[in-house]
C-alpha cells in the first residue's frame, strides 16, 4: 500500500489515502498511520468496505480496546463496539444517545485512565445532518495568551459521567455508579506520545475547576469553553457511508450535530486504551 494524505484543515486533521483497513498493513505503513494520527489529532479513511470484525482488528493495533460501561448498547457480536444510534428494534433502543445532543466532550474523560483514542464508522446515515465536529485542543492551547497559560498551570478539573451538559443526573445502573465516580484531571494535559500540551476540559462532563472559588471556576470555564471551539480550531465532518474516523482523545473534543430524528443513523465506535505505561501521563 502507498500511504498519501490530504489535509482536512490548515492546522490539523488529514485524510489518509491508499489504505484498506480490511487488509494486512505492514509495520512501516502502520507506523506512518500512527504518526499521522498523533500529529494531526484526526485521521479520516474514506470509501472503506469494512465489517465489525475489520474495525475491531484495525483498532486493536493502536492499543487494547475498552468495553463501554453501557453494555446494553454494545454490538451483540463484538462487545468492543459501542453502537451510537437512534434506531429502535423490538421496542428497544439499539444505540446510545439516540437523538440527544451531548455537546462537546472527550470520550471517557470521567475515567481515572482515560481513553487515548476512538474510531467511529458509518453504517447507516440520514440524508441530511448528523455531521460530527471536532475541535483540536492542542491548537487551542497554543493560541492562548502567555498570561492565560500561566493561570492554568497546575489547575485540575472535575470530570463526571453524571454531569450532562450543565445538569447533574443520576447514572442509570449500578455498574456506572461503581465504575464512574467523579475524577480529577489536569486542565492542561501533556500528550503521552508527542509531549504536546492541550486543554483537557469539556462542556459535556466538566462542572468545575478544583481549588478555586465557584465564581472564578465558572467564569474561567465559560471563557475556555467558548475559546476552544473557535472556527479556526474546528473541523466539521459530513459523513458518507464507508467513512471511518479516528481521533486522538488526548488532544481533541467532538460533538454530533443535529439531524432529523425520523431519519436512521447507526455508527459503531471502538474506544482505544493507552498502551502500557502511557495511561496517566500527568
Amino acid at each position: 500500500m502507498a500511504v498519501s494524505t490530504r489535509p482536512l484543515t490548515p492546522r490539523f486533521g488529514v485524510e489518509i489515502k491508499g489504505i484498506d483497513i480490511r487488509k494486512p498493513i505492514n509495520d512501516r505503513d502502520f507506523a506512518e498511520i500512527e504518526r499521522l494520527w498523533y500529529e494531526n489529532g484526526i485521521v479520516l479513511f474514506r470509501k472503506q468496505q469494512f465489517d465489525e470484525g475489520d474495525i475491531v482488528n484495525f483498532s486493536r493495533r493502536f492499543g487494547d480496546l475498552e468495553v463501554h460501561v453501557r453494555k446494553e448498547f454494545l454490538d451483540p457480536m463484538f462487545p468492543e463496539l459501542l453502537q451510537v444510534s437512534n434506531i429502535t428494534q423490538n421496542g428497544r433502543d439499539v444505540g446510545i444517545l439516540k437523538d440527544k445532543e451531548l455537546g462537546w466532550h472527550h470520550d471517557q474523560s470521567y475515567m481515572l485512565e482515560p481513553a487515548i483514542g476512538s474510531m467511529l464508522c458509518a453504517f447507516d446515515l440520514p440524508k441530511k445532518g448528523g455531521d460530527t465536529s471536532f475541535a483540536n485542543l492542542a491548537v487551542a492551547y497554543e493560541e492562548l495568551s502567555p498570561d492565560m497559560k500561566l493561570k492554568l498551570e497546575g489547575l485540575w478539573a472535575t470530570h463526571s459521567y453524571a454531569y450532562f451538559n450543565g445538569t447533574w443526573s443520576v447514572p442509570t445502573n449500578e455498574a456506572q455508579t461503581n465504575r464512574t465516580p467523579p475524577v480529577l484531571q489536569p486542565v492542561v494535559r501533556t500528550h503521552p506520545i508527542t509531549s504536546r500540551k492541550a486543554l483537557y476540559i469539556n462542556q459535556g462532563m466538566v462542572p468545575m475547576i478544583d481549588g478555586i472559588s465557584e465564581i472564578e471556576s465558572r467564569n474561567l470555564l465559560d471563557y475556555l469553553f467558548e475559546w476552544m471551539v473557535r472556527p479556526s480550531f474546528v473541523y466539521r465532518h459530513k459523513w458518507e457511508l464507508g467513512d471511518a474516523i479516528m481521533w486522538d482523545n488526548a488532544a481533541t473534543i467532538h460533538r454530533r450535530e443535529a439531524f432529523d430524528p425520523a431519519s436512521r443513523r447507526l455508527m459503531k465506535r471502538t474506544t482505544i486504551r493507552p498502551k502500557d505505561g502511557l495511561g496517566v501521563p500527568f
